[in-house]
């Protein structure tokens, strides 16, 4: 969290950091890997999105702040991987969550806000899969990179939906998601 708030002041890019850390976790947990590991590949993905959001720097000037601070490099790649556009091939499981989580984290979220009590706890699967059905709709988010990333996970998207959707209700009331 420290580095992420060194290098984030925007609330909602921290929110999305605590959001794909949620999914991560869940992720690790259902994979039986390291959940700490994969929580803080989650919440630092983005760190350097706010001072570098173009992708002639993120998240390649990201992993030179890890580099130089020691970071291992095992999540150096990680955060290099989760934009199609590094060239940086997903080689692991969690490279592979971490794309899965990243849009489709956001995508939710975007559906919550849309509900009257901005709750998570309102959205359902069939929602979140009829919203993106809906170009205009979070028009930002890339299907594309939704479809593909549960495809990578070996996760169906209707379930890879309810296991994202599931995670971010786990963290709701940070999330400001809650409901009254």
């Amino acid at each position: 969290m420290a580095i992420l708030t060194e290098h984030t002041k925007n609330k909602n890019l921290v929110k999305h950091g605590i959001a794909v850390e949620a999914a991560m976790r869940h992720y690790a947990r259902k994979f039986g890997e390291d959940e700490e590991l994969w929580g803080i590949v989650g919440l630092i993905h983005d760190f350097d999105y706010e001072k570098y959001p173009s992708p002639e720097d993120h998240p390649y000037r990201g992993a030179e702040i890890l580099r130089e601070r020691g970071w291992p490099e095992e999540i150096v790649h990680a955060v290099l991987s989760h934009a199609d556009y590094t060239g940086v091939p997903r080689e692991t499981l969690m490279e592979k969550a971490l794309f899965a989580v990243d849009e489709l984290t956001g995508f939710i979220i975007a559906v919550a806000l849309v509900h009257p009590n901005k709750s998570l706890f309102e959205v359902k699967v069939s929602s979140v899969t009829k919203k993106m059905k809906q170009k205009a709709f979070a028009a930002s988010v890339s299907r594309e990179d939704i479809v593909k990333g549960a495809e990578e996970l070996g996760v169906p998207l209707e379930e890879h939906i309810g296991n994202v959707l599931e995670a971010l209700q786990s963290v709701a009331e940070e999330l400001g998601l809650a409901g009254s």
